[in-house]
């Protein structure tokens, strides 16, 4: 049974119906390859405007969660299952939405320092150079997912850390783009997994020893000029990752 609206919720009531739609995909309720219910059918049981489901089934068309056959209604794809894209180049936030979640942060700290080694040769900077340290708790729908850390390069984001970053749900791509100018255009991802350290369990409701899994990203803007490395620590329970493959041609 679909859930029903918050007349009074910050979220838009189609992003509503997208979440509650997505949520029983998730769940099974409506299996893969399983109908919707109609448009008609949705309206009255949520009591919304036909605009307002039509616009939640469109974008769960355009994010390949649902399929649309003439004559008969909406069916749900293979990809509709539990999971979020793992992107680089797109934001945890602009994720979330896309999958229907609230997005939150909780700040745990933000410095500007002297980078350890390895951050300092992945963002090639000049020695004595610095950058900014994020670190921030991630949520979605106020569930706790991740325990993320950024580094920028200082001189890249000169007033990042004087940001509200602990009182507005802050987007760092979004900031790099409207504040800055600076564009995340494609980047590199390494998976591993690991036992998480008793912080980031206790910051990620697990009980110890936990298994995590754990994304480092480095993101690269114009000319291949690196401009964020991530370390991220995630609960595959609350946060699973969806990788989408096909097929590509090689140059011999």
């Amino acid at each position: 049974m679909i859930k029903g609206v918050v007349r009074n919720s910050p979220l838009p009531l189609y992003q509503q119906v997208k979440k509650n739609l997505l949520d029983l995909m998730r769940s099974g309720e409506i299996p893969s390859s399983g109908k919707i219910a109609s448009e008609r059918e949705l309206v009255a049981q949520l009591g919304v405007s036909r605009i307002t489901v039509r616009q939640a089934l469109k974008e769960l068309v355009a994010d390949g969660q649902l399929q649309s056959r003439p004559g008969k209604g909406f069916y749900t794809t293979a990809r509709s299952g539990r999971g979020h894209e793992l992107e680089v180049v797109r934001s945890f936030s602009e994720m979330a939405l896309a999958n229907g979640s609230v997005p939150g942060t909780k700040l745990l700290s933000l410095d500007v320092m002297e980078p350890p080694e390895d951050i300092a040769l992945g963002l090639a900077l000049e020695p004595g150079a610095k950058v900014v340290h994020l670190k921030r708790l991630r949520l979605l729908d106020d569930l706790a997912v991740s325990v993320t850390q950024d580094w920028l390069p200082a001189t890249l984001v000169p007033t990042l850390a004087m940001l509200e970053w602990n009182k507005s749900n802050l987007s760092l791509y979004a900031e790099l783009r409207e504040r800055y100018a600076v564009i995340p255009l494609h980047g590199q991802t390494r998976l591993s997994a690991a036992l998480a350290e008793p912080d980031e369990a206790e910051l990620l409701g697990l009980t110890p020893p936990a298994a995590v899994l754990v994304v480092d990203q480095i993101a690269y803007g114009a000319g291949r000029i690196p401009i964020n490395m991530t370390h991220s620590v995630q609960n595959p329970k609350t946060y699973p990752l969806r990788l989408s493959q096909g097929t590509a041609s090689f140059a011999q």
